[in-house]
């Protein structure tokens, strides 16, 4: 089980053509993209809220020293 190469990417786009039809492409592609970025956005927010409990966590230490 190695890398998809290119023949089996165009086969597989081929079939989701055949699903879809070509007229969706865009909208689902629009949808990926949308659900990548929110994504990608939730974790950055995720990530900043747990840098902000680091900060407070080391302030409230050196204030009780």
């Amino acid at each position: 089980m190695g890398t998809l190469g290119m023949s089996e990417l165009v086969i597989i786009l081929l079939i989701v053509i055949v699903i879809f039809g070509a007229s969706r492409l865009p909208q689902l592609g629009k949808g990926l993209g949308e659900g990548i970025r929110n994504f990608k956005s939730s974790l950055k927010i995720g990530q900043d809220e747990d840098d902000k409990d680091k900060d407070t966590s080391k302030i409230e230490s050196s204030q009780e020293s």
